[in-house]
């Protein structure tokens, strides 16, 4: 940039750095969707047109952006996580989060003529009524609050999907207005509600789909070896937790560049007070520029998939250890 008189402007800029060595989240929502989504004819409780571009617009910016290890998103809303490990646009809160929700709202416009939602069917979105979204970045600074924050998503996605499924289920069916079945709601526990849609519509929430009941989570899928085959469809309402338990084996000396965990999922560490291991901060594997971009085209040239399943319980995670390492895994073939 040429010097000028007036380029003393920039001294009035400031950037905020994140904080390091913790994980980022970069929450999207979308702004005044209860409106969008009524202009638009969505169907009630859930519409599955409106979550797959949801779920495809999360698909492009997990893509675009390799620090990203996953997203997790329900109804209107969507988070990123980037890897404690990721030093994008040094760190800075307002590239990463502009970045994030620029690149998903593009995404989002791009996906949705394909999917016809709109009453009309013509697929083109009005002028005066586009879809937007908000965002903010949150740094968690430890495994174990990183998990809990995904936890307390998903069964939040639960709670909200299971009272407006029996909402919309008395409006719909039960031949209620809305403020009646709000007012019949009142007070009402998950059995209560279970009861309801069982008792009155023969509707078993079990059955409801996964997407709908357990959000939908994108991330890198690699061959992990050695490992059996369990299912990872379980019950959202029990939680255990392991306490992570995960050693750390430390790497070749490197030149110091880029610093990310190794990870040896079956060496067993000690563990702190909130669960997270011991040597979990001591140990890394630090690359060189060469070899941190190796790993980011390995992310690139990874698997994206998107999955309907519980992320509360610990099996999610030990089938996928490239999560919490940062270093990505074996192609699939």
């Amino acid at each position: 940039m040429a010097n000028s008189k007036y380029e003393y402007v920039r001294n009035f800029e400031r950037d905020e750095h994140l904080l390091p060595n913790t994980w980022i989240v970069v929450r999207i929502d979308g702004r005044g969707f209860h409106k969008f989504s009524h202009h638009y004819g969505f169907k009630k409780p859930n519409d599955a047109r409106a979550l797959d571009v949801m779920n495809l617009a999360a698909q492009h910016v997990v893509k675009i952006l390799p620090d990203v290890i996953l997203a997790y998103g329900v109804s209107d809303e969507y988070s990123f996580v980037f890897h404690r490990s990721t030093a994008l646009f040094e760190r800075r809160n307002a590239k990463l989060v502009s970045t994030v929700v620029s690149t998903f709202t593009a995404a989002y416009v791009m996906m949705w003529s394909s999917f016809k939602l709109d009453d009309r069917g013509d697929g083109k979105l009005d002028i005066d009524m586009l879809p937007t979204f908000d965002a903010r970045a949150v740094c968690y600074p430890s495994w174990e609050n990183l998990r809990d924050y995904l936890s307390w998503r998903q069964v939040d996605c639960h709670i909200n999907n299971l009272y407006n499924t029996t909402f919309w289920s008395l409006v719909q069916q039960g031949g209620m207005s809305q403020t009646e079945a709000e007012e019949f709601l009142k007070g009402t526990l998950a059995s209560d509600k279970n009861e309801i849609l069982w008792s009155r519509f023969g509707i078993n929430y079990n059955d409801e789909p996964e997407m709908f009941r357990k959000g939908s989570v994108v991330y890198r899928e690699y061959a992990l070896e050695n490992t059996p085959s369990t299912n990872t469809n379980t019950n959202i309402n029990t939680r255990t937790r392991s306490g992570g338990g995960q050693g750390r084996t430390k790497g070749p000396e490197k030149k110091v560049e880029v610093e990310v965990e190794t990870n040896d999922d079956h060496v067993e560490g000690d563990v702190d007070d909130d669960g997270d291991d011991l040597r979990d901060n001591s140990e890394k594997q630090v690359l060189s520029k060469t070899q941190a971009e190796k790993m980011r085209k390995a992310r690139q040239r990874a698997k994206i998939v998107t999955a309907h399943v519980d992320i509360i319980k610990d099996e999610f995670w030990v089938r996928r250890p490239w999560l919490r390492s940062g270093r990505p895994g074996r192609p699939i073939e």
